[in-house]
């Protein structure tokens, strides 16, 4: 799997592994991140440089998300805007969870890419 293409750019396809595996591992960063801010919560000895170093790339990791999300958006061949629907509470993420997690993309090329399934 090419990492630098599922997390940097915005264009191109992807299929249901690629996208659960990077969220996976988006979500393990994420929970690094949590315990680093939780320890510049509790530990008055670290400087404030570190703790804004964590929220720093807690920040910067959005862009990966972004991309992985815009990828399978386009795999089921609509645009990568439709990850606003993160912003609705409740039946965003849900609507999410299905269209990119659940159901599979369109079969053969269409305008965002050849089929990443081959």
């Amino acid at each position: 799997m090419n990492w630098t293409y599922l997390f940097t750019g915005f264009r191109g396809r992807v299929a249901r592994l690629p996208f659960w595996t990077g969220l996976v591992l988006i979500g393990l960063a994420w929970l690094a991140l949590g315990v680093a801010a939780v320890l510049c919560d509790f530990q008055p000895r670290l400087e404030l440089g570190h703790c804004a170093l964590v929220m720093l790339l807690g920040f910067l990791s959005l862009w990966p998300v972004l991309a992985v999300l815009a990828k399978r958006w386009h795999d089921r061949d609509k645009s990568g805007w439709w990850s606003v629907l993160l912003l609705v509470p409740v039946i965003g993420p849900l609507w999410i969870f299905v269209e990119l997690g659940m159901l599979e993309g369109t079969r053969g090329a269409n305008q965002y890419g050849p089929d990443p399934l081959g």
